[in-house]
């Protein structure tokens, strides 16, 4: 198992408990979902590709060890939390990396996709690329009444429960429920009001008009985002040429199916650290031509 080292960082937005493991290739960025924290990322950090990558977990504010935001209706947002992960690799000294964002971290990701230079490759899960705004979202997600605990400001023992049981079946740790608790539930309320005002990017313009590495990567039994649309929306370097589906697996296959999900995320990092090596190549051929 690879060393993992724990940081703080302070950000304008709050102070950002970050995992780290000791690998030493191309940075592999872990964003997790609401309500969740680094704790859901511990299969891959127990994986030999954390030996070879250098994964980067960080509880977004609200969330695991992080702070509450200072200011949660900034904070809580698309915008906000992209602001968090940019200042976040900056006090790493990390200026390109391959993401992994799961839910909530893949819709943030996908903002860093459009607003930063640092997203190298992007592998996202349980999150379908939208226009934001009622009609994007309602293409995107399944509608049903499940749908609105992600927007519940505070949660009942009950709502608690339905809502851990939606992201990860009957495979939770306890350490997935005791995140929930913790979880600041303003997160909810205000994350999804930015997404209906349309207070982002344009996720579908993002993944249709770059060029690194896009992986798609679903769970079959997926309870929130319609896979069909998923696997019908227009990529522009879909990884693979296929969207991904794992079989067994509802929300979170990286923890319900690691197995299946480890190999597919190793090999993206792979290929997205091969992807780099060769647009610096590139790039340097360029300068001297011009030189």
């Amino acid at each position: 198992m690879a060393n993992v080292r724990t940081r703080r960082i302070t950000t304008s937005h709050g102070d950002i408990n970050v995992c780290l493991s000791s690998g030493d290739g191309l940075p592999v960025v872990l964003l997790h979902g609401s309500g969740s924290s680094v704790a859901v990322f511990a299969r891959q950090f127990e994986h030999p590709m954390a030996d070879r990558t250098r994964l980067v977990a960080l509880d977004l504010p609200g969330h695991g060890a992080s702070s509450n935001a200072h200011d949660p209706a900034k904070s809580y947002s698309l915008r906000g939390y992209a602001e968090v992960v940019g200042e976040v690799l900056d006090a790493l000294g990390i200026h390109r990396a391959a993401f992994f964002g799961w839910s909530l971290g893949g819709h943030v990701a996908m903002e860093l996709l459009a607003s930063h230079t640092v997203v190298a490759g992007l592998m996202v899960t349980g999150a379908p690329p939208v226009q934001l705004g009622p009609l994007g979202l309602l293409r995107g997600f399944c509608t049903h009444w499940d749908l609105l605990l992600a927007s519940k400001e505070n949660f009942s023992e009950k709502d608690a429960k339905r809502f851990e049981t939606l992201c990860f079946g009957d495979h939770a740790d306890p350490a997935f429920a005791r995140a929930l608790i913790r979880a600041d539930g303003r997160v909810r309320k205000y994350f999804f009001r930015s997404m209906m005002r349309g207070e982002g990017a344009d996720e579908l313009a993002a993944i249709s008009q770059t060029d690194v590495p896009i992986a798609m990567v679903n769970g079959a039994n997926e309870p929130f985002a319609r896979l069909g649309y998923v696997s019908g929306v227009e990529y522009s370097n879909l990884w693979g040429g296929q969207c991904h589906v794992v079989a067994g697996a509802g929300h979170a296959p990286f923890w319900e199916r690691a197995d299946i999900f480890n190999i597919l995320l190793d090999r993206f990092a792979h290929a997205v650290g091969r992807y780099e090596k060769a647009r610096t190549f590139a790039a340097e051929l360029e300068m001297r031509r011009v030189g």
